[in-house]
């Protein structure tokens, strides 16, 4: 499948260094280029795209009118391209409320420090975007049980006595915990800490936003905070979050990332240090994302008898990391994006 590209942005020089990256990508056909957001939804409309990557502001029209106009009239997967600062935290979350799934660095040198890398890393994107086209949630809230060797399968999950929640999750990630955290109960009885995988100027907007929206209480988790019920804690961007005992009680801790360590947060590094303090005692959630960050974390978390939920396949924005936790045998309950919240508020 070749993955036919709509090019955005008002700056003639961007649109020829996209195009210039895309075209050499050999599953990759730029069929159109449009200099502002009303261009784009008439070409949009014409040209029927695979993906669209999409500037911000622009004349005319930005981008974010652009994508809700796009997504009412003829909805095509949308790539943003962000800059990294707080009004562009602000803007992208919008644009991801609007329709958009994914977004990327304006600013290459902020995808890798490696330019070549950074080339890539766009086209595989893209690609996959493509191939994954629009995800359609289904409507019936039915549960799918994985088949596994730990305990007997359960058609729904049960109450439990849980006394954590931690979910990660990567690209689609900040629509769809905005959707299971605004379906949980301002008396919710149980800290949660959230591991995205962001840039470290979105995670302070996007935690307001969901603080905002939540009846739960949502902040950017700041080194050595203690887990409250019903406070949701986000780990930084750029660092990592882990959780430690001092007594009875747990705090965070944040740090730098190590060497090696290519996802700042890592859900790996949550999850195993939940395991750690919380053995047997917590609830693991991996929703929509790229690769199979959080599957070790998973593993340990599930040999000491914690359980974990994934997102299914229908429902995610890229089917990555809640794959890699079925696939290895380690998803308890594999549920639609539409009932892990209410679940959550159930089961708790």
């Amino acid at each position: 499948m070749v993955a036919r590209v709509l090019i955005v942005d008002d700056s003639s020089f961007f649109r020829r260094r996209v195009n210039e990256i895309l075209e050499a990508d050999a599953k990759i056909q730029v069929i159109g280029m449009a200099k502002n957001g009303l261009e784009a939804v008439e070409l949009a409309e014409k040209l029927k795209p695979d993906v669209i990557t999409m500037d911000i502001e622009m004349p005319v029209m930005d981008g974010i009118t652009a994508v809700r106009k796009i997504m009412q009239k003829s909805p095509i997967p949308i790539l943003m391209f962000s800059s990294l600062t707080t009004d562009g935290a602000k803007a992208t979350l919008d644009a991801l409320d609007a329709g958009a799934v994914d977004f990327l660095p304006k600013k290459f040198d902020d995808i890798s420090s490696d330019r070549e890398e950074a080339k890539r890393l766009l086209c595989a994107r893209v690609r996959l975007i493509a191939a994954r086209g629009l995800t359609k949630t289904p409507v019936a809230p039915t549960t799918t049980v994985v088949k596994r060797s730990f305990r007997a399968p359960t058609s729904q999950p049960k109450k439990n006595n849980h006394q954590l929640v931690a979910i990660g999750t990567s690209t689609g990630g900040p629509v769809a915990l905005q959707d299971v955290l605004t379906k949980l109960p301002k008396n919710f009885p149980l800290p949660i800490i959230l591991i995205q995988h962001m840039p470290a100027s979105f995670t302070p907007a996007f935690a307001q936003r969901l603080d905002g929206l939540c009846q739960i209480e949502v902040r950017e988790a700041v080194d050595g905070e203690q887990l409250k019920p019903g406070l949701a804690l986000l780990a930084p961007g750029g660092k990592q979050m882990e959780l430690v005992k001092r007594g009875s009680l747990s705090h965070i801790k944040i740090s730098e990332p190590l060497p090696g360590q290519n996802y700042k947060p890592s859900v790996d590094v949550a999850f195993d240090s939940v395991a750690d303090t919380y053995p047997g005692k917590a609830l693991g959630i991996v929703l929509t994302g790229m690769g199979a960050d959080g599957r070790e974390g998973a593993r340990k978390m599930k040999q000491g008898g914690s359980e974990l939920w994934s997102q299914d396949e229908a429902s995610c924005v890229v089917f990555g990391m809640p794959a890699a936790i079925e696939e290895a045998g380690l998803s308890d309950h594999v549920m639609p994006l539409s009932t892990i919240g209410e679940n959550l508020a159930r089961c708790v």
